[in-house]
């Protein structure tokens, strides 16, 4: 089955670290943008040509920016217009992203009429001086009582956000977080190491702040893998653990190289083999841009990288049948080395990376493909 997302551009303000196509919101511009994203989802008149128009799903997910800027009346009418469009049903993941400091009180009628079954919460970290550095103003506190609301609201599977490398962070505050996030009872979490990206206020102005070091940090991500799993999470991507059937079954699409269909300014989409995005322009979108064809994916460089982020990894079989026993030479001929060196298992017939593998997933995959 196919998944959609539906991007959000609004913030209150830019964090310093975010490079994601997102701006301070005005009322007009989102009244104007959500009535475009709606239409276009009504009808996909700019994705047709590859979708078709009978472009079933059975996840949604709305990202930003910040999804929960949006006032209830304006969340209800892109959540509508995409249960009906995609005729989903009960068994959907429908998943909002949302900062504990916007008012998530005011949504949740609208989540339980349009059955939001899995929120997604931008905590980043639980101590307090941490979150101020990386401009989010909401409170560990407030981070506590937006989980509680959520659980108390039938909304169990709850996802959580941990940075990784930020200012002033050292393995203490980062245990501080990991068991704040534990003992919410979130079932899912997300833990990103922080890349610093260009143009970005922290790459301007980066001698003001005390980062971790690139050890420091590797430390970190074992830490961080060794204590969620002691916790019974699942560490099964990269930078995703969960509870046993709490994976995201969204995300997981875009691992498994399934259908995905992104509708909003920056949105992307990979679609019966074909890439093609909107344009990060948000009046382009209003105004009918149509979306860019961004070429074939799905070939067996892609499908390498994309399972070896996940903990299962990759089937040697599987891919010498969907790309042939050259695809699968490199793969073949170097995971005996990466086993010996700790970097993954290999058993002759599944490879998989560690978590040290993990950390240099991209050099490995790089030498793969």
């Amino acid at each position: 089955m196919n998944g959609v997302y539906i991007h959000i551009p609004f913030c209150r303000s830019k964090c310093p670290y975010c490079d994601f196509y997102s701006k301070p919101c005005k009322n007009s511009e989102q009244e104007k943008y959500v009535d475009a994203l709606v239409e276009e989802i009504k009808t996909c008149a700019r994705t047709a040509e590859y979708t078709g128009t009978d472009f079933k799903a059975d996840t949604i997910y709305i990202g930003g920016g910040t999804p929960s800027v949006l006032s209830p009346e304006k969340l209800s009418a892109v959540l509508k217009a995409a249960r009906e469009k995609f005729c989903l049903d009960k068994t959907a993941e429908i998943t909002v992203e949302c900062n504990p400091g916007s008012p998530v009180e005011e949504l949740i009628p609208c989540f339980r009429e349009y059955g939001v079954n899995r929120v997604s919460l931008g905590m980043q970290s639980a101590v307090d001086k941490e979150r101020q550095l990386l401009g989010r103003t909401a409170t560990r506190q407030r981070i506590a009582a937006v989980t509680s609301l959520l659980k108390a609201n039938g909304i169990e599977n709850i996802s959580l956000d941990i940075m990784l490398g930020i200012p002033e962070q050292t393995a203490q505050t980062l245990n501080e977080t990991l068991n704040f996030a534990i003992s919410s009872g979130a079932k899912h979490i997300s833990a990103y190491i922080l890349k610093i990206e260009k143009g970005t206020f922290f790459d301007t102005y980066r001698n003001r702040y005390a980062f971790p070091d690139e050890d420091e940090v590797c430390d970190m991500y074992l830490q961080c893998a060794h204590t969620l799993k002691s916790a019974g999470y699942s560490h099964y991507e990269i930078s995703n653990f969960a509870l046993p059937g709490f994976e995201s079954r969204h995300n997981t699409k875009y691992w498994l190289l399934e259908n995905y269909l992104g509708i909003g300014a920056a949105a992307h989409s990979y679609v019966n083999g074909k890439r093609f995005y909107f344009e990060s322009d948000m009046h382009k979108f209003i105004m009918g841009a149509p979306v860019v064809y961004d070429g074939d994916g799905g070939n067996a460089d892609e499908y390498i990288m994309l399972r070896l982020r996940l903990k299962k990894g990759l089937n040697i079989a599987e891919l010498t049948r969907l790309y042939g026993e050259s695809a699968a030479e490199a793969v073949i001929k170097k995971a005996p080395l990466l086993k010996e060196q700790g970097l993954a298992h290999f058993d002759g017939e599944n490879l998989s990376l560690t978590e040290k593998g993990f950390l240099l997933s991209n050099a490995i995959i790089a030498e793969l493909i």
